[in-house]
């Protein structure tokens, strides 16, 4: 009976938790067949605590490795793993616990980590930065297990997949000053005739910025056309400026050499997004 409680209780919180993946799948993560809910995780104001959501949607049992890296964005907003930090970034990893360090995930089963603050008094005014990094330990053979007798003449390789996936944990301090500009949008065109938007993401200021960009197409009579979408963007500290591209719609019945591109840059607040930047491009 006890048995049959606990896995009663774990289903409904695995179906809690992919009830809350599928309606916020904008602030969840995926890589390989590990699940996280948030995408990110950011203390700040009275927040000393945080719970991260794992579920492990493939058919094996997996154990994950959990550890902290740090990591630098390039300009192009890929990431870099470094040792030391950049100029004007500070990481968060002295500051910040979590358990377990490890977590071992049958198919189809979620578990959560647990995150709290340390050490924090003494902290500056600012942002703080490290990366929690998940990573698959790779299946070993059981002790015992007998190997199959190969062909000695002939060279086998037995390539393993490992994947990972890391996400931000940001600790922020003081009153914000960051501020975010767009300059320099244009229209580029691929091989297939599909338009790419380019544009340069510029930030100022002490802390990251962090939401969604949405692009939409205005007619020279006045009909606004929905024709890009990327949900969280990001441009961390101390990068002062992020090279932003986004294959646009080609299907969505406009002219891309008539009208006007709007640009807006705004928050993932749950209640109303508040815009952070906006820059419009007039098309020849």
């Amino acid at each position: 009976m006890e048995n049959l409680k606990r896995k009663s209780s774990s289903n409904y919180f695995l179906l809690a938790f992919f009830g809350t993946f599928i309606l916020c799948s904008n602030y969840s993560a995926a890589q390989g067949d590990l699940l996280l809910f948030p995408k990110r995780i950011v203390f700040e104001g009275s927040k000393k605590a945080y719970t991260l959501n794992l579920a492990n949607t493939g058919k094996d049992t997996v154990r994950y490795l959990i550890s902290v890296v740090q990591r630098r964005m390039t300009v192009e907003g890929g990431f870099e793993n470094i040792n030391q930090s950049d100029s004007g970034q500070q990481f968060a990893n002295d500051y910040f616990r979590y358990f377990p360090r490890s977590v071992v995930l049958a198919p189809n089963e979620a578990q959560t980590v647990k995150f709290q603050l340390i050490n924090t008094e003494q902290l500056k005014p600012g942002e703080y930065r490290s990366h929690i990094y998940f990573r698959a330990e790779p299946d070993k053979k059981p002790l015992g297990e007998v190997e199959a007798v190969k062909d000695t003449a002939s060279i086998s390789v037995n390539l393993v997949a490992v994947f990972g996936i890391s996400i931000p944990v940001i600790i922020r301090v003081g009153e914000e000053t960051t501020k975010v500009t767009l300059s320099n949008p244009f229209i580029e065109w691929t091989t297939d005739s599909i338009p790419i938007l380019k544009v340069a993401f510029n930030r100022s200021g002490n802390m990251s910025a962090y939401g969604d960009v949405s692009i939409n197409h205005i007619s020279l009579q006045g009909k606004v056309t929905p024709v890009g979408m990327a949900k969280g963007m990001a441009l961390y500290t101390p990068n002062a400026v992020r090279n932003f591209t986004l294959l646009l719609d080609k299907n969505a019945g406009v002219d891309y050499h008539k009208g006007k591109l709007r640009i807006a840059y705004t928050t993932q607040a749950d209640a109303k997004s508040v815009k952070i930047a906006e820059k419009e491009l007039v098309l020849f």
